[in-house]
C-alpha cells in the first residue's frame, strides 16, 4: 500500500468518526432537550397544582376561621347569660 492510499484511508476513518460523533452529539443535544421540555411540563402542572391546593386551602382556612368566630361568640354570649348579663328580650 502506498504512503498517498495510507494517507486517504485515515483521512476516509476520521470523517466517518467525526460524522458519527456529530450524529450522537445531536442526538445527546435533542435528547437533553426533549428532557428539559418534559421537566418543564411537569414543574408547569406541579405549580398548577400548588395553585389549586393554595386556594383550597384558603378556602378551608376562611370556613374554620368563621367557625371558630362562631364558637367564640357563642361562648361570650353563654358567659354573659349566665352572668346575666345577656341581652333581655
Amino acid at each position: 500500500m502506498s504512503s498517498g492510499q495510507h494517507n486517504a484511508g485515515h483521512t476516509h476513518g476520521q470523517t466517518q468518526v467525526q460524522a458519527k460523533t456529530e450524529q450522537w452529539v445531536e442526538s445527546a443535544k435533542g435528547t437533553a432537550h426533549q428532557a428539559h421540555d418534559k421537566a418543564c411540563d411537569a414543574a408547569g402542572k406541579t405549580e398548577g397544582q400548588t395553585q389549586l391546593s393554595k386556594e383550597e386551602n384558603a378556602g378551608f382556612l376562611q370556613q374554620t376561621g368563621e367557625q371558630v368566630v362562631h364558637m367564640a361568640q357563642g361562648a361570650i354570649d353563654g358567659v354573659k347569660n349566665t352572668l346575666g348579663m345577656g341581652e333581655k328580650k
